[in-house]
């Protein structure tokens, strides 16, 4: 594929930080948009040429009009719409959630439409839907009646809404993914981030406790990355929204790999019994039919290439253990 001019809002977001990392790497141009300027998350995963070839633009995605002259300024053709903030933040401020989550969005979607771009990939979330035994085995399509349990759910689904509208008004086609629990090198924040914090601490030695049991789909973070991108390269029409399901797993399985991986951290990393106030798991079945030969990275592997980044990270001073949340 030729190289392509991307706009990814949110890339200073763990998510958003390895969506960029792949575009720079393929060889395409990235332009950040942000309205943070804290890049340790960039700087944690690329290298300092690949930081160079980045295009870095400041601004709040509630700034329509930031946001409209950033696309057109940037010659920009696809838009991978990452910016959001979490489930605490959401909780913590809901008057600024929705207006990030909610009107960013909106904002992205009105630009996108007046500049003639044809297509937006965007970030749902599993928050959409309700407890477990709301649905069938604690299982999700799809299509599973939305049931959201927080404000960060609630505005998730008005997203998917925002996004169907689009395109009966404007044939604005989108992707909506709603990944479950992403863990890698720079899931730092948010309810799910506790697994990756285990491993963190795993592999500077340190115990940790994971704020929650159970069982749900972990997402390899490159996986994710890839994934948003390839759904910004294919042709469908439609507002689609697809479930990325990960690899269905216990908490307990969890840091039994960890400790395999790391043996000194036996003992030390543990779990709450609490489970997430989410189904069990979810069924993907549209987004491999939609997207062949998806990215897959086997839960083991995906845990030792964490744990050796953090080593690294450690060893060369990115990432310091007093950083680790007691």
């Amino acid at each position: 594929m030729e190289p392509q001019r991307y706009l990814v809002t949110g890339a200073m977001g763990c998510i958003g930080a390895w969506v960029v990392r792949n575009l720079v790497r393929d060889g395409h141009t990235a332009i950040v948009l942000d309205a943070s300027q804290d890049d340790h998350r960039l700087r944690l995963i690329l290298t300092r040429d690949e930081l160079s070839r980045l295009t870095l633009v400041h601004g709040d995605i509630t700034d329509f009009d930031m946001v409209e002259k950033t696309i057109k300024e940037q010659r920009v053709n696809h838009i991978i719409h990452l910016a959001a903030l979490q489930v605490p933040f959401c909780k913590a401020n809901p008057t600024l959630g929705a207006n990030v989550n909610v009107t960013g969005t909106v904002n992205i979607f009105e630009a996108a439409h007046r500049a003639g771009i044809q297509r937006v990939v965007y970030a749902s979330s599993i928050g959409v839907f309700g407890l477990s035994e709301e649905y069938p085995g604690g299982m999700v399509t799809d299509d599973s009646a939305p049931r959201p349990r927080t404000l960060y759910g609630v505005f998730k689904q008005a997203n998917e809404s925002t996004a169907r509208v689009y395109w009966w008004d404007h044939q604005i086609s989108s992707v909506g993914l709603r990944p479950y629990v992403v863990y890698g090198p720079g899931r730092d924040q948010g309810m799910t981030s506790g697994p990756t914090w285990a491993m963190l601490a795993a592999a500077a030695g340190k115990p940790f406790r994971i704020s929650y049991g159970g069982t749900c789909g972990l997402n390899y973070v490159d996986d994710v990355a890839r994934t948003f991108i390839r759904a910004a390269q294919i042709s469908q029409d439609g507002a689609a929204v697809y479930n990325v399901s990960g690899q269905i797993t216990d908490m307990a399985d969890i840091v039994e790999t960890i400790c395999k991986v790391v043996p000194e951290a036996r003992g030390k990393i543990s779990f709450a019994p609490n489970h997430l106030p989410l189904p069990d798991g979810m069924d993907d079945a549209g987004l491999r039919a939609s997207m062949p030969e998806l990215p897959e990275t086997p839960l083991d592997a995906g845990i030792r290439q964490t744990i050796a980044h953090f080593r690294q990270a450690l060893q060369d001073g990115t990432i310091r253990a007093d950083q680790i949340p007691e």
